[in-house]
């Protein structure tokens, strides 16, 4: 069962003790407590939302000591095609700036009941998975990581995860598919490890068919809903009316209705913005509704939409 967030009223307001680079388009924000008050706890893989300098709801994985209660640090990719979030945190945010942030919430949580663990981290998905590796070492508990990237300037914390010894294997395959890491002879036969994974879909759909003879329960993966909310190429704009008397909106490819909302005056609750925690959904009264959530079950999509993610054809009426 999917963790339910703080709604907005709950947030958290910090401040930004550091922001640089942590590798060739992957910026490092620490934030702070701005009175130096303890922060909560948080749990190996925890992540926070976090409201980018466009209103919008975005989520970053904890990638520090989850036993530390003064900072968070989490690393955010500059996504040039995205929906924007990455681009604005990154180039309008210094430090000294005070950010709204929700309590960690986790969704990929560590089982620390496991005797040893293979991580596979892709990319930006090494954020949650470094988080993991402070509290596995902790416990003095073996495991492996296999840290896949493209390049070697485009490493977020190459140096550090290099220093953690020949259990790590740091592989970059320079963008040529010819030379990516061959997995199979780390799951070829099945152990009593736990296996993490995060990182781009590619590389966790080949995961999940190299571990198709493991336990079920022994493989994790985390990816925030990512292709939820990325364009599809048959999206078409469409119209959204808030109540029978509103006015008509229109929803361009691209943007979200709760981004449509939000810039005509309507914010609506909203924490992850990518489908996968219920905040914001939302009763309608007619339409055709693309649902491309992973909360609601088909009866509720009767419904209920959740506006974040969801689309629609023609124009839907929302009970606003």
């Amino acid at each position: 069962m999917l963790d339910m967030p703080a709604p907005d009223a709950e947030l958290m307001t910090l401040r930004v003790a550091r922001a640089e680079p942590a590798a060739d388009g992957i910026q490092l924000f620490e934030l702070r407590h701005p009175d130096g008050a303890p922060l909560p706890r948080f749990t190996p893989g925890s992540h926070l939302a976090l409201r980018v300098p466009s209103g919008a709801m975005r989520n970053y994985s904890l990638c520090n000591d989850p036993r530390e209660r003064d900072r968070y640090v989490i690393a955010v990719k500059r996504e040039e095609k995205g929906r924007g979030g990455s681009v604005g945190l990154i180039d309008a945010t210094r430090p000294g700036a005070m950010l709204e942030v929700s309590a960690p919430r986790n969704l990929f949580e560590l089982d620390t009941r496991a005797p040893e663990y293979i991580f596979v981290a892709g990319g930006i998905g090494i954020t949650p998975i470094l988080a993991m590796i402070r509290a596995v070492q902790a416990e003095g508990k073996p495991f492996r990581l296999f840290y896949l990237t493209r390049s070697v300037a485009g490493t977020a914390f190459h140096a550090e995860i290099a220093a953690l010894g020949d259990h790590v294997i740091i592989h970059h395959d320079e963008g040529v598919p010819d030379n990516a890491y061959d997995l199979w002879p780390v799951f070829e036969e099945p152990s009593k490890a736990q296996i993490y994974c995060c990182g781009p879909r590619p590389l966790m759909d080949a995961v999940r068919d190299m571990t198709g003879h493991w336990p079920e329960n022994a493989v994790h993966f985390e990816d925030f809903g990512s292709d939820l909310v990325r364009p599809r190429a048959d999206d078409q704009p469409f119209t959204v009316q808030p109540g029978p008397d509103g006015a008509p909106l229109e929803v361009p490819v691209g943007t979200t209705i709760l981004e449509v909302l939000r810039a005509h005056g309507r914010p609506q609750p909203s924490s992850c913005e990518s489908g996968t925690c219920g905040t914001c959904r939302t009763r309608y009264l007619t339409g055709e509704v693309d649902h491309r959530d992973m909360v609601l079950t088909e009866a509720e999509r009767r419904d209920a939409v959740m506006i974040c993610v969801s689309r629609a054809k023609g124009t839907l009426v929302l009970d606003l």
